[in-house]
Parts: C-alpha cells; structure tokens; sequence
C-alpha cells in the first residue's frame, strides 16, 4: 500500500496534516453539475481515499451544487478524529449550471450554513473565502474588507475554526491578515502555470499552508510530451511526476488532486513516494522557462 506519510506534513490550522490530501470537485456531475452518474462509486473514492490515511478532504457546497458535501456526509460521517475538511464559499450555481459570484456577506453567511448542513458539522475547520473580483476568474486587486470580516465574524461565532482564501493576490493575503489570521491560500498553480512562484515562498516562511488547484491542468501538447518523456523515464506517469513536482515545489505545498476513479486516485496517492532527482526537477523547472526553485 502507498506510504502517503512520505511527502511529509504541513501545518493546517491547529493540524498537522499529510501533504497528500484529496479534492472532490469530481465527484458531482458532468460540469460539476448535478449528481454522479454513479454515487456508489463516489462513495468507494472517498471510503478509499480515508483508508490510504488522506486526512485533508477539500471540498464546496457548490459542487453539486451540494450534492457532493452530502456524499461525504454519506460516505464519511461519523468523521474520523484526524479528517480536517476544508470548504470554500464566494460562489453558486445558476439553473443552468453557471458559475456566479455570491460575494456579498450574506451570501457568505449563508453558504457557511449550507456547508454545515450538508456536511453534518457543528463547526467546519477551514472555510476559504473564494474571491471573485470584476468580471474575470483570475486573481485581481480588489479589497477583501467586507468579505473577509464576514467570514471572521462567523469564526468568532464558533461555526468556523480556520479561515483561508483562494483566487487571491498577494495584497489580498496581507489585507486578510490584518482582519483574522489566514491559515492557507489556494490558487491556480503547476508546473506551467507558475505566477504564484513569489507567493508561495513568502507563504512558507510564514508557515502558511499553499493548496493549487487544477496542478495537472493546462498543458500544451508539447508541454505534454517532455512531462510523459520525463515520467517514462522514471517508469511513472505524467500525472504522478506533475505532483511529485509541486511536493518538491516547497515544503507547504499540500496537494489535493481530484478523481472519480479508485484506480485514479491510487495513481495520484503514489506521487508521494516518488522522489525527483535534482536534474529531473530543473528539466521540470525548464517546462515553462521558469527558475523554480
């Protein structure tokens, strides 16, 4: 059985946590819309992901929307004394599927509730607040101010435990900071999508947590081809030396890779026993031109 406890531990609010954890955007429906198209099946990833000690489980009542907090529910609870379970809030979802901004700070209140609910807990232990900032998807400047009291607010209520942010820019993580203290930030990060390189240093010397989101995505073809040369070399897959790359990134990467398969997810569980040999992570590095590490 893989040895996730390889890649180490990071600090997660007021837990150690193993650096593998698991994401379970995947588990609703097509477009992360609507049920599974076998929610036995979800179960068995979930039932399985604990049983290979996964102890970080991230998730959003939005997926679904709330259909996947209630297969967690379903498959999970009662939750193991360890599991943390990190949610985030700041969007819904249309009758079509859309993705909309729900920003406003009882909207916030409001999808904290929904978590709860649908998640069986008293107190969620780490609720990223998702920023969505003008009209695009991608981090932008913007105050956070109003959002993030509301956020901190509920913490001081005792519904929340931690708080986090996602979809943010560096500005953004001080500002929060001087509202409550930020215990991790999730955005957009692998091997060719590297803007947060700066980031995710200064994170770390504050031992704050970093979580990517979409680590295997956006690959061009020939991007693809020198990561599968690479993997073939080391006799492992594409996706498995894509997360071995950010778990060598630096020390408070977590990783938390999505998949509806078993067979998947044992695959990406097992990158946190590949070690990279120093030549291998600068041909990594070399992917984007970028210096890394």
């Amino acid at each position: 059985m893989t040895d996730i406890s390889k890649a180490g531990r990071f600090t997660l609010g007021d837990r150690q946590v193993k650096r593998m954890g698991y994401g379970t955007m995947q588990l609703a429906g097509p477009g992360v819309f609507g049920p599974p198209k076998d929610r036995d099946a979800a179960v068995a990833v979930l039932r399985a992901a604990i049983a290979a000690g996964v102890d970080h489980i991230d998730t959003s009542d939005v997926y679904g929307p709330h259909i996947t907090n209630q297969i967690i529910r379903e498959a999970l609870h009662p939750y193991p004394d360890d599991l943390v379970i990190v949610t985030k809030v700041g969007a819904k979802r249309g009758d079509d599927g859309s993705w909309l901004p729900a920003q406003k700070p009882e909207e916030l209140t409001q999808a904290v509730h929904d978590n709860l609910r649908n998640l069986g807990l008293d107190a969620i232990d780490v609720v990223n607040l998702r920023v969505i900032e003008g009209s695009g998807m991608a981090p932008a400047d913007g105050s956070i101010e109003e959002r993030f009291t509301a956020l901190a607010e509920l913490q001081r209520q005792g519904l929340i435990r931690h708080l986090g942010l996602s979809n943010v820019t560096a500005s953004q993580v001080a500002e929060a900071q001087r509202i409550a203290p930020v215990v991790c930030v999730q955005n957009q990060y692998n091997i060719v999508q590297r803007s947060d390189d700066a980031l995710i240093d200064a994170l770390a010397k504050s031992q704050i947590a970093y979580v990517p989101f979409f680590p295997l995505g956006g690959f061009s073809p020939i991007q693809s081809e020198t990561l599968a040369a690479i993997a073939t070399k080391l006799g492992s897959s594409g996706r498995q030396v894509a997360l071995a790359w950010l778990l060598a990134r630096a020390p408070n990467i977590l990783v938390i890779a999505g998949t509806s398969s078993v067979d998947h997810l044992n695959e990406n569980l097992a990158a946190a026993e590949l070690v990279l040999p120093s030549d291998v992570i600068d041909e990594l590095n070399g992917i984007t031109g970028s210096a890394g590490q």
